[in-house]
């Protein structure tokens, strides 16, 4: 694997000799990589672009009076200085205890539960995380019929007590891979599909968090009335 922006003029980083599942390489010759206390890639070298063109407040943003380019993404070093991308900076959770999480590793997890589609992970400036899920279109209705609740349509399912037990069960098993400030504590189950090119996602199903936030704004804070 390799990594790189259109701002590093190509690859930053590469494996010459050794690849390590997961990770995107060792810095280039010539370059410099650390993390900031954040844990944000920062590089600089030659490769650098000087600035964007006619911007020069959004150029301020990214490089520093030291050269340093801020990458945006969120990363770690190992001891051989191979580097791992972790997630995006302004997609990380930042729990009111200071806590930065990583929600796609969390909605990942959590969209490996056999009814669940969509995930979205809830959690910015609260005390706990917490999801909003959302059940499969296609595999919920192959559970309904597989435990004696054919027909009933998403949205009953999404409040009927065994799915919800179901769901538990999978959020629990989630839970496992992750350390406790990280795992889910709370979730709300929604019948609804989100649709691609929405207020929800991206015409390539990305999440649109803030659009996720304030459409389901009632359900994330009925999760948070005794935090």
């Amino acid at each position: 694997e390799i990594y790189g922006l259109s701002e590093t003029t190509g690859p930053l980083t590469f494996s010459p000799k050794a690849n390590k599942p997961g990770f995107v390489g060792q810095i280039c010759p010539g370059m410099e990589i650390k993390l900031s206390d954040e844990g944000e890639v920062l590089t600089r070298g030659g490769n650098i672009f000087q600035g964007y063109l006619k911007a020069p407040e959004k150029t301020a943003e990214v490089l520093d009076d030291d050269g340093w380019f801020h990458t945006g993404d969120i990363g770690t070093l190992d001891d051989e200085g191979y580097l791992k991308i972790i997630d995006r900076k302004k997609e990380l959770i930042i729990t009111s205890g200071g806590k930065n999480i990583s929600p796609a590793n969390l909605e990942a997890a959590l969209k490996m539960i056999p009814v669940v589609g969509q995930a979205c992970a809830i959690g910015d400036n609260r005390k706990f995380v917490s999801a909003l899920l959302v059940l499969d279109p296609e595999a919920a209705p192959v559970w309904a019929a597989a435990n004696g609740k054919d027909g009933m349509s998403l949205e009953d399912l999404a409040n009927d007590p065994d799915v919800l037990a179901a769901v538990q069960a999978g959020v629990d098993e989630a839970n496992t891979k992750f350390a406790q400030v990280e795992q889910i504590k709370k979730f709300v189950l929604l019948g609804e599909e989100w649709m691609p090119d929405s207020d929800l996602l991206t015409p390539t199903s990305k999440l649109k968090r803030r659009g996720v936030h304030a459409k389901y704004a009632r359900e994330i804070e009925s999760m948070y009335v005794d935090a």
